[in-house]
């Protein structure tokens, strides 16, 4: 599989580069960008506090494919809908980006798609515990990107980090959200 190491993954153990990198299992996300009136957004999610995995963490509406999913792209839109009820048709898939891993054992694939504003959003409450839109052109900014370092499995590791209206948006969705603002502003 094709996945993008986020940049210092250089410098980290062998180990743990080839952990992040073999037998993962497919995951997609939507990376919705809402064509607001005066603007583009990035819609996001807060995943609620009691879930197994990155509990209360900014995300992308997503998760793991199923056996009934067509591609990747199914999954990212079927997610979406169970998680936020913005239905498949209401998204123009417009592309995708190679899969990043996670640290849970996913490569999870973003699929981004454009979506009007008249949407009506339905947040599950079993996954989800906040739904908020980031401005596209804040995160065009790269002055909002920070770095800062996180502790996993004994050795310090680099992540990009974006604080906007108290929520914090790193890791795993910081760095594919970096990687397509980057996409943007190298093909604009």
């Amino acid at each position: 599989m094709d996945i993008e190491l986020p940049p210092g993954s250089e410098r980290w153990p062998s180990r743990l580069r080839e952990e992040l990198s073999t037998d993962l299992k497919p995951a997609g996300v939507l990376i919705p960008i809402v064509q607001r009136r005066r603007d583009l957004t990035i819609l996001m999610t807060r995943r609620a506090d009691y879930l197994a995995h990155h509990p209360g963490q900014v995300s992308f509406p997503g998760g793991r494919m199923e056996e009934a999913d067509v591609d990747i792209v199914e999954t990212a839109l079927r997610e979406t809908e169970e998680e936020v009820g913005i239905a498949r048709h209401q998204v123009t898939v417009i592309g995708h980006m190679r899969p990043t891993p996670t640290i849970t054992g996913y490569a999870v694939t973003p699929t981004v798609g454009l979506i009007e504003d008249d949407l009506q959003l339905t947040p599950d409450p079993g996954e989800v515990a906040d739904i908020f839109e980031v401005p596209l052109e804040y995160l065009m900014d790269m002055s909002n990107y920070q770095e800062s370092y996180r502790d996993f499995k004994g050795q310090k590791f680099r992540v990009i980090e974006v604080q906007f209206e108290g929520q914090r948006i790193w890791g795993a969705t910081a760095f594919m959200l970096s990687r397509f603002i980057n996409y943007i502003k190298n093909n604009s």
